[in-house]
């Protein structure tokens, strides 16, 4: 059995020349936009500094490891790349993966009220809890407490970071998000 993909969000973190600013800023725009166009993207911001940094932080989403590669071997964006060489003075790249990526909120760059995504996360542990309870419980009734009790863990939390979250995040984003 192949394991399941797991998503990964990239953060390239750049210092940019104070007076590339307006430069910066445009060809941001034209890298993420060709990004989030590119197969498996599941969303890109940018992620503006605050008062006295120069750091701009370009963040990208891939459904899995295979994607991010496939774009980050791409004509697109190693020509992208030589466009911001005289933008910027150093470059910081960082990538997270898997449950990792999944409490990582980078997109928007404002998230919602954490309220939202809490009530999100209570209605799908109850799912998963329940249909555990109703479908695997009864055929381990025999079992020692700790085994049915890491068994449960287990299936809540593998169904809830690589199933049931990213899906109902994917359906209940703009609840998740709203625009201000």
């Amino acid at each position: 059995m192949a394991a399941a993909a797991e998503p990964v969000t990239v953060t390239v973190a750049r210092d940019v020349r104070a007076d590339q600013r307006e430069a910066f800023e445009a060809w941001a725009a034209e890298v993420l936009g060709l990004a989030a166009e590119f197969p498996g993207n599941l969303g890109t911001s940018l992620l503006r500094p605050g008062p006295g940094s120069t750091r701009y932080h370009l963040v990208y989403r891939f459904a899995d490891g295979e994607s991010l590669a496939s774009w980050e071997r791409s004509t697109e964006r190693r020509a992208a790349l030589q466009r911001a060489e005289h933008l910027t003075d150093r470059v910081d790249y960082a990538h997270v993966a898997g449950l990792d990526s999944f409490f990582t909120a980078l997109t928007p760059s404002r998230p919602g009220p954490r309220w939202r995504l809490a009530v999100l996360t209570v209605v799908a542990v109850f799912a998963i809890t329940l249909a555990f309870q109703l479908l695997v419980a009864p055929h381990v009734t025999g079992w020692p407490l700790l085994a049915r009790l890491l068994l449960s863990a287990v299936v809540v939390v593998v169904l809830l970071g690589y199933v049931v979250m990213p899906a109902l995040s994917r359906l209940f984003a703009r609840w998740l998000r709203p625009r201000r």
